[in-house]
C-alpha cells in the first residue's frame, strides 16, 4: 500500500478489538514494513496509515494500546522482524505484558512463529494471507499454531475462553 486511501479494515476488526479491550486485555500491534526499507514508500505513509486506523477503531469505540512496526528488509537481519521477537519484547517491556499469557493473532506463519519464539501461543486467522499460506505450507510448519480461526472475531474468542479458563493467581 503506497496510499491511506488503499487501506481497509475487516468490517469486524473493530468489533473485535472492542472485546479485548472490553475484558480489560492490552492489543499491540506488531508489523513488518519492510516497503520502507525497500524504497516502496516513505516512513511517514506508516505513520498515516497506523494514524488512520486509530481513527477508525476510535470511531467503532475501540482502541489499541500500540503499534510497533520494523521498517527493515530481511536481509537487514535486525532483530525487530518478525518472526523474531524483538519488537513484542520491546512492548512487553514498555506495557508490562507477560508474554507467556499473550496470543499473536496473525495471517502469516510467521506471526505463529514470533508467539512461539516469546513464549505465547499463536493463532493463524485465515483473513489475509492466512488461509492460502496455511493450505501450501501449513503441512510443513516445525509446529503447528494453538489455535487457527476464520477471522479476528474468531480469533478472539477463543482467547477470551481461553483467559476465563485459567484461574487467577493468588499472591
Amino acid at each position: 500500500m503506497n496510499d491511506v486511501s488503499q487501506f481497509r479494515m475487516f468490517p469486524f476488526a473493530a468489533g473485535a478489538i472492542r472485546r479485548l479491550n472490553d475484558a480489560s486485555l492490552p492489543v499491540i500491534v506488531v508489523t513488518n514494513q519492510s516497503g520502507v526499507g525497500r524504497g516502496f514508500f516513505a516512513e511517514s505513509m506508516v505513520h498515516t496509515v497506523h494514524e488512520e486506523m486509530t481513527r477508525q477503531l476510535a470511531a467503532a469505540g475501540a482502541h489499541l494500546t500500540a503499534v510497533y512496526y520494523c521498517p527493515h528488509t530481511s536481509e537487514d537481519d535486525c532483530e525487530c522482524r518478525k518472526p523474531k521477537p524483538g519488537m513484542i519484547r520491546q512492548a512487553a517491556r514498555e506495557y508490562g505484558v507477560d508474554l507467556k499469557g499473550s496470543f499473536v493473532v496473525g495471517d502469516r506463519y510467521g506471526d505463529v512463529e514470533l508467539a512461539q519464539a516469546s513464549g505465547g501461543r499463536g493463532v493463524l486467522v485465515r483473513t489475509g494471507y492466512g488461509a492460502e499460506d496455511l493450505r501450501v505450507n501449513g503441512a510443513g510448519w516445525e509446529r503447528q499454531p494453538d489455535f487457527v480461526a476464520d477471522d479476528l472475531a474468531g480469533a478472539v474468542d477463543w482467547i477470551l475462553r481461553s483467559v476465563a479458563a485459567v484461574p487467577e493467581r493468588v499472591g
